[in-house]
């Protein structure tokens, strides 16, 4: 009787979905370094973009459930794509096994340096006195950025009107131009912005406030208990991947997650580094998905 090898014995891709450059890519690279390190075989990222992400999950979605076809896959392909895309190629439950987080990170409610509001009260009542005129940008429709500023509408009760752009790039620029006048931000994006004094930081929408912007409150301690939205991004197999392989990616992914150049190297950029077991991932992305979808339904968001 044969006996299998045990895994892995050949290449492992990790696909992101995104081009090369960004976090994801950053990520799933630092991460296939540290697993091909400790399980001896290559683990090499493949970009595959397009669809806003949806080309390269697919792609995964309907590789073999072998373990040898991993996606980093991100808040918009597993939280959010389900709600706002009524064709969406694939499921980010039944199509997958979630291995684990990786990183997550708040967003950061900012303002440009000319707007009269240096706490998130005063940009509450500020915008409360002006509706329909005070405007969020963010990176384009259906992101984690807009649909974060549809959130807070409706914890607040103001009616911030969403500016979308192609990427961040343009969105930011345009609040310290002053075009736009507030964003809910990636931390990655506007940290290096908040520290150069060209925007004003007013609340962080984790939890907890942030290591980086420790003087920064939370938007929950500001006066919306319970207030809370993450960029995250974890790793996924095909669904049916064996067990016994996913606990391997598992045990493997957790420790090179908590090795101090992994932490040091992403901590640095604001990311929460968190491994979990994939228990704890798929109950976290249970969560996520009726959450983001109640705020697509309630403030009637398409992808238009």
């Amino acid at each position: 009787m044969a006996i299998a090898q045990p895994y892995p014995t050949k290449l492992v891709r990790i696909v992101v979905p995104f081009p090369p450059g960004g976090s994801t890519d950053l990520l799933a690279r630092k991460l296939a370094e540290k697993l091909q390190a400790s399980m001896g075989q290559s683990f090499i990222v493949e970009n595959k973009p397009g669809a806003g992400g949806a080309v390269g999950t697919e792609f995964v979605a309907k590789s073999p459930a072998d373990g040898y076809t991993l996606l980093m896959g991100v808040t918009g392909s597993h939280g959010i794509s389900v709600s706002l895309n009524p064709k969406l190629p694939y499921h980010p439950l039944k199509d997958f096994a979630p291995v684990s987080m990786v990183v997550s990170a708040p967003l950061v409610v900012v303002v440009g340096p000319g707007f009269p509001a240096n706490t998130l009260a005063e940009y509450v009542a500020f915008a409360k006195s002006k509706p329909d005129q005070v405007t969020h940008s963010s990176p384009g429709n259906g992101t984690s950025m807009h649909l974060t500023g549809e959130m807070f509408n409706l914890a607040s009760g103001t009616r911030l009107v969403h500016v979308p752009y192609k990427g961040s790039a343009g969105a930011i620029n345009d609040l310290i131009g002053g075009q736009v006048q507030s964003m809910f931000g990636d931390f990655l994006v506007v940290l290096p912005q908040v520290r150069g004094g060209k925007i004003k930081a007013l609340a962080v929408t984790s939890a907890l406030r942030h290591p980086l912007l420790p003087e920064v409150p939370t938007v929950a301690e500001s006066g919306y208990p319970g207030f809370e939205a993450l960029s995250w991004q974890g790793l996924f197999a095909p669904a049916g991947t064996p067990p016994d392989v996913i606990s391997k990616l598992n045990a493997e992914t957790v420790k090179a997650l908590a090795s101090e150049d992994f932490r040091e190297a992403f901590a640095r950029q604001g990311f929460l580094v968190a491994g979990s077991t994939p228990a704890e991932f798929r109950a976290f992305i249970e969560a996520e998905i009726p959450k983001w979808a109640r705020i697509i339904k309630a403030g009637g968001v398409t992808l238009q």
